[in-house]
């Protein structure tokens, strides 16, 4: 029986490991994680295990507090606010070795009238794998609900051998005209710098998933959809209430980044970074005036992100706008403190596990949802 947990304050803490290591498939626990060996927030959080997964990936809201839920292996799972109540709505053929999976999961702007749910998974194909941004029909008869006509929108291209960084993290812009997708490097390095390829990339898309007409890099030969480049393994993108647009990545051997998207510049991977070859050799680190966009904010040791949101304050009023982004080797969840397009490190909550994703609840609770073969899923709310 799961009940909920309260805990006492900790201090934050981090454990430093490699961005690879952090994003790969996580050891499968052999027990589910007791209430006394969970570390929970400092801060006055109280928390709620809610419902347990195997090896989830993204979680997302609809309005009626519903949440869908992805799993690594190809399933994606409707499940009631309080996780009594699942239904696998969908089993797509995804490509789950090491860093593959069904990915992130976003309700359209207009759900409430067209029902649609936008994913994006990993796939093999003609000459390699590679990240495709797909969307199905959500049928809600109850009993029977299920995801129809999923049709795929789009695929990163080059398709590639390995494994590794496929990002294929959705935001959608706040007037719902465009949707933003990350096309990770796929552990190529160059392909981030490649106007033929959009690995890599932020891509700026309709949502129909054809390049958004007046892309900034489309006069200068990149392809059409490109909005930013010069990016690694992007495994969260978020917009503020302000409109501006965040993403986190992964660096290499340290690294990680909080960038502020601007439309058109280059981000500098791999020519720069402010972390290192996992062989010891050095990478540049960014500078002012090197002719590319510097991260607002960066780590080493390395949190390795997975997963980022960005917070409205209604039940963490001093939180407003700020940044959460969850920690997979560091096995924490992270604050951001945003001031308009400035970012400044907040808290370091541990938790005891790595940290997949995290979302906002409709009513302002903070959820995350714990990486491996029995993930959980935590809401957390004020301490009363």
């Amino acid at each position: 029986m799961i009940r909920p947990l309260m805990f006492t304050a900790l201090l934050a803490a981090s454990t430093a490991c490699t961005g690879e290591e952090a994003n790969g498939p996580a050891p499968a626990p052999t027990a589910t994680p007791s209430p006394a060996a969970s570390a929970t927030p400092a801060g006055g959080f109280a928390t709620t295990a809610v419902a347990q997964f195997d090896s989830p990936w993204a979680i997302a809201f609809l309005p009626d507090a519903r949440i869908l839920v992805t799993q690594k292996d190809g399933q994606m799972l409707l499940v009631s606010a309080d996780g009594r109540q699942r239904r696998t709505i969908a089993t797509l053929p995804v490509s789950s070795a090491g860093q593959g999976a069904l990915m992130d999961v976003v309700a359209a702007p207009d759900f409430a009238r067209s029902r649609r749910v936008y994913f994006s998974y990993s796939a093999a194909g003609d000459g390699g794998k590679g990240v495709v941004l797909a969307r199905g029909v959500l049928d809600d008869a109850p009993g029977a609900e299920r995801l129809r006509s999923i049709e795929a929108l789009y695929r990163a291209t080059p398709l590639v051998d390995g494994d590794g960084h496929f990002s294929g993290r959705i935001a959608f812009s706040p007037d719902g005209q465009y949707l933003f997708f990350t096309a990770g490097d796929r552990q190529k390095f160059t392909p981030a710098q490649d106007k033929d390829a959009s690995l890599g990339k932020v891509l700026r898309l309709t949502p129909d998933g054809k390049p958004a007409a007046g892309n900034p890099l489309a006069a200068q030969g990149f392809l059409p959809e490109v909005w930013s480049y010069g990016h690694r393994n992007l495994l969260g993108i978020a917009f503020d209430a302000q409109g501006n647009l965040w993403e986190q990545e992964m660096g290499p051997q340290g690294g990680d980044e909080l960038n502020l998207i601007l439309p058109g510049r280059n981000y500098g991977w791999p020519n720069v970074s402010n972390g290192s070859h996992y062989d010891g050799r050095d990478i540049p680190d960014h500078a002012p005036g090197d002719g590319y966009e510097a991260p607002k904010v960066w780590w080493n040791p390395v949190i390795s992100p997975g997963g980022l949101m960005i917070y409205s304050g209604k039940l963490f009023p001093q939180w407003a706008g700020d940044a959460f982004i969850g920690g997979l080797s560091s096995q924490s969840l992270v604050r951001v403190d945003l001031n308009g397009t400035q970012a400044t490190k907040g808290d370091q909550w541990p938790m005891g596990a790595r940290i997949r994703d995290v979302a906002e609840g409709p009513d302002g609770a903070i959820w995350v949802i714990e990486d491996g073969a029995k993930g959980r899923l935590l809401k957390l709310t004020p301490r009363a």
